[in-house]
C-alpha cells in the first residue's frame, strides 16, 4: 500500500505530539535516579549507535564533508545539548507537566526565526496573534511557578532558553541542508551530542550518583526507543517537509499530552492560574494551525542525499 505525501506527515506529526508529550514524564522519573548530564548522555550515544547501524543498514550514506559534520555538529549541540539537555536538568525541580509547558515557546521561536533572511517565510497576521497568544499563556505559566517559588529563578530561565536554543537548531538545519538523508544526520547528532553531553556530566562530577535503579533505567530505555529513536528522526524529517509555523506546532500539543500524564502518573497538580495558561497555549495551536498558509512542496529524502 502507498502512503501519500499528506498521510506521512501526518503520522509524522502525531508520532513527536504524542510520544514527545510522554518524554517529559520519563525525563522527571529518570532525573530522581541518575544524575541529569550523563542520563541525558548516555539517551544519546544508545540511540544515536542504533540509529546509525539502522541507516547503514539500509545503505544511507554518511555525511560527504567535514562541512556537513560540522552543520550536523552544530545544530545536534544546540538542541539536543542547548535544549534537550537544559530541559533534563530542570526537571530535577520542575514537575514534568510545567517544564513541557514552559517549553512551548519553541514553537513561537520556530515560527519567528523562519521568517529571517531571503528564505523566509512569511506568516500571516492570524498566525503572528497566534504566537503571541501562545507566548502570553507561557507568561502566566511562568509567572505562577516563579511566585510559588516552585524552581530557582536559574531553572525558569534556563527553561526558557532552552526553546531558542531548540529554534535556532531547527531552522538552521532546515536552511543548512546535508549531504545525507535526515536519518543519518540525526544519528550523528545524537552521537556528538551525546558524546558532548557525557563529558560535561563526567567532568562535573556525576559518574558517583549514577545507579542502576530499575526506574531509572526504565525511564533511560523508553527514552532512547521511542523519544529519541523514532519521535527525533520523524521531527527531524519533519524539518524538510513542513513549514517552521507548522513544525513548532508540536510544542503546542506536547503540554496536554504532559499534563495529562503528569496528573495520572506523577499525581501533578495545577492551580487555577497554570490551567488558565495551559487553555491559552492550546487555543493558540489552533490558531497557528489554521492560519497556515499552503504547505510548500515536500522535499522528497532521496533529494537530500
Amino acid at each position: 500500500m502507498v502512503i501519500s505525501a499528506q498521510s506521512r506527515i501526518a503520522i509524522a506529526l502525531a508520532t513527536v505530539y504524542l510520544v514527545w508529550g510522554s518524554t517529559y514524564l520519563a525525563i522527571r522519573v529518570g532525573v530522581e535516579h541518575l544524575p541529569p548530564a550523563l542520563f541525558a548522555g548516555s539517551r544519546f550515544l544508545i540511540a544515536g549507535a542504533l540509529l546509525l547501524v539502522f541507516a547503514l543498514w539500509r545503505g544511507m550514506r554518511l555525511p560527504a564533508s567535514r562541512q556537513d559534520f560540522f552543520r550536523i555538529g552544530f545544530s545536534g549541540v544546540l538542541m539536543l545539548v542547548g535544549a534537550n539537555g537544559v530541559v533534563t536538568w530542570s526537571e530535577q525541580w520542575v514537575d514534568s507537566n510545567q517544564a513541557a509547558l514552559i517549553v512551548a515557546t519553541c514553537a513561537l521561536w520556530i515560527a519567528g526565526m523562519g521568517t529571517l533572511g531571503s528564505s523566509g517565510e512569511r506568516l500571516n497576521p492570524m498566525a503572528i496573534a497566534g504566537l503571541l497568544i501562545g507566548l502570553a499563556g507561557v507568561a502566566v505559566l511562568v509567572g505562577a511557578g516563579i511566585d510559588a517559588r516552585l524552581a530557582p529563578p536559574l531553572v525558569y530561565l534556563g527553561l526558557l532558553a532552552a526553546p531558542i536554543f531548540w529554534a535556532w537548531g531547527s531552522v538552521y538545519s532546515r536552511r543548512k541542508p546535508v549531504a545525507c538523508t535526515p536519518f543519518m544526520s540525526a544519528a550523528w547528532q545524537m552521537l556528538i551530542a551525546g558524546a558532548v553531553l557525557t563529558a560535561i556530566g563526567i567532568i562535573g562530577g556525576e559518574l558517583p550518583r549514577w545507579t542502576w535503579h530499575p526506574d531509572g533505567l526504565w525511564a533511560l530505555a523508553y527514552l532512547v526507543t521511542f523519544g529519541s529513536c523514532i519521535a527525533y528522526a520523524a521531527y527531524y524529517w519533519l524539518v524538510y517537509q513542513v513549514s517552521p509555523a507548522m513544525l513548532g506546532t508540536y510544542a503546542y500539543v506536547n503540554p496536554a499530552v504532559a499534563v495529562a500524564l503528569g496528573w495520572w502518573l506523577l499525581n501533578e497538580q495545577m492551580n487555577a492560574q497554570q490551567l488558565a495558561g495551559t487553555a491559552v497555549i492550546l487555543f493558540a495551536v489552533i490558531m497557528v494551525t489554521l492560519a497556515q498558509s499552503r504547505p510548500r512542496k515536500p522535499v522528497k529524502a532521496d533529494h537530500v542525499v
